[in-house]
């Protein structure tokens, strides 16, 4: 089957699909409803893009019949722009077309778990783990999503040597996940007299959230532990064993949730993340037998792979994979992160684009 007998079959589905959400007893089925509403969504920018591409096509074989029929010199040049113009566009959304049917990332409507560990450079590396904390989280309400902290480990100037947190909200993970990696900061430390410029890392981890189906998790292999929760949080906070330590036996990983006054709730957070940590352990060991596919994308979601470079003395933000350098870093560790994740994303199509092709 051919690209074009694919995207007429889409056609045909989304029309049966529009047929079916008129009628009363899908109407009445609210699981069917909501299931054939979002198989539409998703049908609709395909649909709508190959139905323009269609009218593009259509509008070049009339101007190619009308040309061989017209001997008016003016005419003529009418319909020589009109042809061009509707190649033009016909090619763009012939490329859009490729992407859209680009297979799609099945984690990429998750919410997401993000660690962010403060590397090599001491307290520094802790002050700016606090900062890309930040940049996160502007991020995250500039997209009206949701943020929830599950577990912290401050220094007392402000820095944080470890914090994880939860982002909720459509397509978190689409955008997201080419954060993973190492960042790295240049700038002179305020506690540095001589004015000499520090090279202090953070490591950012993005996870998706794995559901109970994702990941098969047996209580019996993890260890509960519980605590008194430091830090701010008000005096019940720090009077009552609400903190959480899960240690998971077979893996050995060990997760801490303090931030809720209930120990219930920190649990129900500590099992998210380790079912998470699990998933993403998966991934990767399927990444690295899929080595060719991951060489096709943007980052390989390597922890060790250093990813950018944010340099305060000349004001700029580097991102390695994509050669792209902004000259206004403080609006980008505000929360505009727009443009590099848009670039990763445009990059990243386009290797997979290429290696697609190869293998055509």
């Amino acid at each position: 089957m051919n690209i074009f007998d694919r995207l007429d079959g889409m056609l045909i589905r989304q029309e049966e699909i529009l047929r079916m959400l008129g009628e009363p007893e899908v109407i009445a089925d609210t699981a069917r409803f909501q299931k054939l509403m979002k198989e539409q969504g998703e049908l609709a920018p395909v649909a709508d893009t190959y139905r323009a591409y269609r009218k593009c096509r259509e509008t070049v074989e009339d101007s190619l019949s009308l040309l061989e029929e017209e001997s008016d010199p003016e005419m003529r040049e009418m319909l020589k722009e009109e042809l061009q113009s509707a190649k033009d566009e016909g090619a763009q959304l012939e490329k859009q077309l490729q992407i859209l049917l680009l297979p799609k990332d099945p984690n990429d409507d998750k919410n997401v778990i993000v660690e962010i560990r403060a590397g090599a450079g001491g307290d520094e590396a802790a002050l700016f783990a606090a900062e890309i904390y930040r940049m996160y989280v502007h991020y995250a309400e500039s997209q009206r999503w949701k943020v929830e902290t599950m577990d912290f480990e401050e220094i007392g100037i402000g820095g944080m040597k470890y914090v994880s947190f939860m982002i909720t909200g459509r397509g978190a993970y689409s955008r997201l996940k080419y954060e993973s990696g190492v960042h790295r900061v240049q700038r002179v430390p305020e506690t540095e007299s001589g004015g000499r410029i520090h090279t202090s890392t953070v490591t950012v981890a993005i996870m998706p959230e794995a559901e109970e189906v994702d990941v098969k998790l047996d209580l019996n292999d993890c260890k509960f532990d519980v605590f008194r929760a430091s830090g701010n949080g008000g005096q019940c906070v720090n009077t009552t064993d609400s903190a959480v330590r899960l240690t998971h036996i077979p893996t050995g990983i060990v997760i801490s949730c303090q931030d809720e006054k209930s120990q219930l709730k920190n649990k129900d957070k500590a099992l998210k993340v380790l079912r998470a940590k699990l998933y993403d352990l998966e991934m990767q060991k399927a990444h690295d037998a899929q080595a060719q596919e991951r060489r096709s994308q943007v980052g390989t979601g390597d922890r060790s792979e250093k990813i950018r470079t944010y340099n305060f003395p000349q004001g700029r933000v580097t991102d390695h994979r994509i050669n792209l350098t902004l000259y206004r870093l403080e609006k980008v560790l505000d929360g505009d992160l727009g443009e590099i994740i848009d670039s990763c994303i445009a990059a990243d199509q386009a290797a997979k684009l290429a290696s697609m092709q190869e293998a055509g």
